[in-house]
This record gives structure tokens, C-alpha cells and sequence, in this order.
């Protein structure tokens, strides 16, 4: 697709997945909440390489004026998700592109239009390249600190691709929590109150048994989020692969199960926030950038947090003081582990905004609503 000097074409070879990958570091540089996510994590999230691949026909388009990139768009049809929903949807993502309104809209034409000659017959996104993997367009909290596979985009984004027609799906909340200085919940009160506390055991990841622990974890999180809006099962590839690349950062101390009468029903996830120690490397591990991020995890641990994952089982979710109390427990013991750590501020989310309990139980423990991102949808009929 072409427009005056405008040209969107197909990314073909590494030299133009290279140009894709590099393309936000250039335009963000600099820019407060933005942090250059590392050249080979995103090579392998990109490519055949993420199981994703396995269930899903992905393509890449990069925008050019007079020879320089200045945008770019994924389109993807997962498979998966049509078996789970079969509604015809297909979704965009990896949209980046200077503040010019012609890049946005030829992108997103083209990425339209490649879905619909594929039958699709509504998109939704941005998601690179799943809703389990980064999800949203950041539609607030640009200044805030970047956070591990949490998307950061430009405020000019939004208005943007509004401008194409795309309207509000739903918006996907992140909460800062400040480990060192919220107090205890009311989860032990409210397991007195429901008389199990007895029946009740909160426990720490045994990294020993980290495939363990990953199966025990996934089985919650598949039964606490199932009926989820947007959620897509994780296949065993898929599993296996997130619990390999978030092994280096979960801290295990803030890997926290609550058991009720030895059954894991209620799990919180806290890993270390890799940004952190990546700030300076725009994304590169060569020559020594790799020196430099061993060490910084090792003698100088991350002070800030993400918790991406947790949930307890749907049995509990509208019992008036289980549901909270299993939940809220394993909050106090991930905030009295991670203060004793030296962890300062945990971001926990996304949480979809009209998940009510999830809310609430966040907004209790302490949590402050201070970024949001928006997933998008428009009918291609």
C-alpha cells in the first residue's frame, strides 16, 4: 500500500526483521517509561522459535518514507483462539510508527486487509503477539516505570488509531504496590472468620521442583481464568517455553501457594523486574552487555517487581471470605518476603477492568490504579 511518499511493505529476510525489532528503540529513546527490551528476547518472541507459531500465521509489514522506516504493524490469525471461540477474529499488534497519521492508518489498512482476504471479519488488538503474551495500547501512565513485558507506547498512539475506526474492547488495569510500606491484609481474618484456618497453608515455590511448581501454578491459573474475556489456553509448548524464560527472574520467595487441606487452590507470582537491570543496553547483550546484567541480578538485586500472574480456583470465587482470604494471604506472605529482599514497589496486572473481585482484592492489599491499557476492536465486514 502506498500514499505520496508512503510505502507499507511485507518484512522479508533478518535484515528486515532487524530493521522491526530496532524500529521502537529509535522512536522512544529517551523517553521516560521506556526501556529497550533486549534484541534476543524479542528475536525469539518474533519468530518460529515461540510455540505461538505452532497454532498461528503471523505477518510483519514495515512503513517507509523516502527509504526510512517510519512504522510498523504485526496480523495475526490464531488458531487456537478461533477453536476456542469461533467467531472469525483475527488481531493486530507490534504497532509502532512515528506521530504521522498517514503511517498509522496505511498500517493499519494493511494489516485489515490481509485478515479479511483470510475471512477474518473483526480485529482486535494491539497484542504481540497474544493476549498471553503483551497486551494493550498504553493509554495512560507513560511516565511510569517500564516493567518486563508490559508494552509501553507514545501518548499520540491512542488518538491515532481511534482515528481508524477502532473502538474500546476493554481496558487492562496495572496497579503499583509499595511492598515496603502496605500493611497486612484481612486474609487471616477472613480464613478465621470462615473457620478454616486450621485447613489453611501458605507456602513458597520449591525451585527444586520447578516443573512441580509450573504445573501446579498453570493448573490454578487455567481453572481461575477459563471464563476469562480474551482468554486463550497455553499449549504445553507454550508452557513449557514462559516457564523457561521467566525462570531467571521469578523470585521464589515471592512465588507464593495457599493450600487448603494440602490442595493448591490460590497462587501468587512475583518475579524480578528485568528492565531494571537492562536500562543502559538498548537492548543489546554484546560486546559486554551481558557482563553487565549478570551482575546486576546477581550482586545488585532488582529493587521493583511485577506480579503477571494470579488467581485462585473458581470454587472460591464467590464465597464471601474464602475467594478474598486465600488470595489476600498469599499477598502478605509475597509483601513480607519481597520487603525482607530489599524489593521496594511491585506492579501487579493486568486485571481487566470490569474483573470486580480481582479489583477489589488488589485495591485492599494496597494496590493503586496508575497505568492502563486498551485493547481495541473494529468489525471488518
Amino acid at each position: 500500500m502506498s500514499g505520496s511518499s508512503l510505502q507499507v511493505r511485507p518484512v522479508v529476510g533478518r535484515r528486515d526483521l532487524a530493521a522491526f525489532i530496532d524500529l521502537p528503540k529509535r522512536l522512544y529513546r529517551g523517553q521516560p517509561g521506556y526501556i529497550a527490551p533486549l534484541d534476543l528476547e524479542r528475536r525469539e518472541s518474533l519468530t518460529a522459535k515461540n510455540p505461538y507459531f505452532a497454532h498461528a500465521k503471523v505477518q510483519y509489514w514495515l512503513a517507509e518514507r523516502r527509504g526510512r522506516v517510519v512504522g510498523r504493524i504485526s496480523a495475526q490469525i490464531d488458531q487456537a483462539y478461533l477453536d476456542h471461540y469461533q467467531d472469525h477474529t483475527g488481531h493486530f499488534g507490534c504497532l509502532d510508527a512515528e506521530d504521522d497519521a498517514e503511517a498509522y492508518a496505511a498500517l493499519l489498512a494493511t494489516a485489515e486487509g490481509w485478515l479479511r482476504n483470510q475471512d477474518m471479519r473483526r480485529v482486535t488488538g494491539p497484542f504481540s503477539l497474544s493476549i498471553n503474551e503483551e497486551a494493550g495500547l498504553m493509554i495512560d501512565g507513560f511516565d511510569s516505570r517500564s516493567i518486563l513485558l508490559v508494552p509501553w507506547n507514545p501518548p499520540y498512539a491512542q488518538r491515532h488509531v481511534e482515528a481508524q475506526g477502532y473502538a474500546k474492547a476493554k481496558d487492562l488495569l496495572c496497579y503499583d504496590y509499595d511492598v515496603q510500606n502496605s500493611p497486612e491484609t484481612t486474609g487471616r481474618k477472613l480464613i478465621e472468620r470462615a473457620k478454616v484456618a486450621e485447613r489453611v497453608r501458605v507456602r513458597t515455590a520449591d525451585m527444586r521442583k520447578f516443573d512441580r511448581e509450573v504445573a501446579i501454578l498453570l493448573d490454578i491459573f487455567n481453572d481461575a481464568w477459563s471464563d476469562n474475556w480474551g482468554y486463550v489456553p497455553l499449549t504445553p509448548a507454550e508452557i513449557a517455553a514462559a516457564a523457561r524464560t521467566l525462570r531467571p527472574v521469578v523470585i521464589p520467595e515471592c512465588a507464593v501457594f495457599t493450600e487448603l487441606d494440602g490442595e493448591p487452590v490460590a497462587f501468587i507470582l512475583g518475579i524480578a523486574n528485568l528492565n531494571e537491570a537492562i536500562r543502559d543496553l538498548d537492548g543489546k547483550l554484546l560486546p559486554f552487555g551481558w557482563l553487565k546484567l549478570l551482575w546486576r541480578l546477581k550482586a545488585r538485586r532488582p529493587t521493583s517487581g511485577r506480579v503477571p500472574l494470579m488467581g485462585v480456583k473458581r470454587r472460591f470465587r464467590n464465597h464471601p471470605l474464602l475467594g478474598a482470604g486465600l488470595a489476600l494471604m498469599a499477598i502478605d506472605e509475597m509483601r513480607a518476603n519481597g520487603k525482607k529482599l530489599g524489593v521496594r514497589t511491585a506492579e501487579l496486572g493486568w486485571i481487566l477492568e470490569d474483573n470486580r473481585a480481582t479489583n477489589s482484592i488488589i485495591k485492599s492489599a494496597g494496590g493503586v490504579h496508575y497505568k492502563t491499557h486498551r485493547i481495541y476492536e473494529k468489525s471488518l465486514a
